[in-house]
């Protein structure tokens, strides 16, 4: 294997499932993916979405933590619009307390919602335009000195929780160089700038005290299955349960409209976003993921396991290990 490999679980809420029946799921393939070797589990901030659970993100890392040892966990990431960086410094810093050296604490500067639930949010919609400076007054709250004379995160102050710049356009990538943090590229659904963002991003990179050297994280996804048809079938069933995602307004088409909608000019644009996609045996997996890592100047994977069922899921984690060589636990 040439680089690390990672997971991006995204808590999916299935089709007849509850929210506590994902969240078993999440400690499930965490358990596993500890036990096979893989780097980190990161989880994801969405607001407002009925398919995925992990809008709390702090609080399900806190509940992954506690029935994992040592796999790292973390946010993959916090949209730090939405919240004070003083909120998340006390966050995750008692994340890092309560379990030294295994949290991380990627940031992104969406809203992870759509517009209604910004409102509800309270966010203010030019949150965004402070993100450089929101990340470095969190830094502060974390690695020291503080920014704000007489503020300090207790707990976070000391702990150090490593800060990573998610993205998926130039903006992160150019951030993340100028303050010498690592960059994870968004190209499991977002693919256009994946090169040039990973290109900029090293090419004026500064060393900082966190990180001598760039280090790129790229986001891509997987359906590891027994056969190639398997693998297809899964495929086309995360497509079309997106089609409802996006385009259902809480209804959920058959499987004859969803295809009717996937043929469609809308329709493709959820293809392209899956665009960066390892579907088949953990052979096919294996040659994909090698050459995406090429393709992307990638110093780790992160992998997004496509399938709308939990056990689908788990075994694409399990053939993937083993196509990629992981070393268990």
């Amino acid at each position: 294997m040439t680089v690390p490999l990672s997971i991006l679980d995204l808590a999916i809420i299935g089709k007849g499932q509850t929210a506590a029946e994902s969240f078993a799921g999440s400690v499930a393939m965490a358990q596993l993916a500890e036990r096979l070797g893989y780097r980190r589990i990161w989880y994801a901030e969405h607001h407002n979405m009925a398919s995925i659970a992990s809008s709390a993100t702090s609080v399900l890392i806190a509940h992954i933590a506690a029935h994992t040892e040592s796999i790292r966990l973390g946010a993959g990431g916090i949209m730090l619009p939405n919240h004070s960086p003083l909120t998340i410094a006390e966050q995750f810093g008692t994340l890092e307390t309560l379990h030294p050296g295994r949290i991380d604490l990627g940031l992104g500067r969406a809203p992870g919602s759509d517009q209604n639930t910004m409102r509800a949010l309270r966010r203010d919609p030019t949150a965004a335009d402070t993100f450089p400076q929101d990340v470095l007054e969190l830094q502060g709250y974390l690695s020291g000195p503080t920014r704000i004379q007489g503020v300090e995160a207790t707990p976070g102050r000391g702990t150090n929780v490593p800060l990573y710049i998610l993205g998926s356009s130039l903006f992160g990538a150019r951030l993340a160089a100028q303050l010498g943090l690592p960059y994870a590229f968004a190209s499991h659904f977002a693919p256009a700038a994946l090169q040039d963002a990973v290109a900029l991003y090293r090419r004026e990179f500064k060393p900082s005290e966190q990180l001598a050297e760039p280090y790129v994280i790229a986001g891509v996804n997987v359906v590891a299955a027994d056969s190639a048809s398997e693998a297809q079938q899964i495929l086309l069933d995360v497509k079309r349960a997106r089609i409802s995602t996006f385009f259902g307004n809480d209804r959920v088409f058959t499987d004859e409209e969803a295809d009717l909608i996937l043929d469609s000019v809308q329709g493709q644009h959820v293809a392209q976003m899956m665009q960066y996609s390892a579907v088949g045996t953990p052979a096919a997996v294996r040659e994909y993921l090698d050459e995406f890592a090429k393709h992307a100047d990638a110093d780790e994977l992160i992998v997004a396991h496509q399938s709308n069922g939990t056990a689908g899921r788990l075994r694409s984690v399990e053939l993937t290990a083993q196509a990629m060589g992981l070393v268990p636990a």
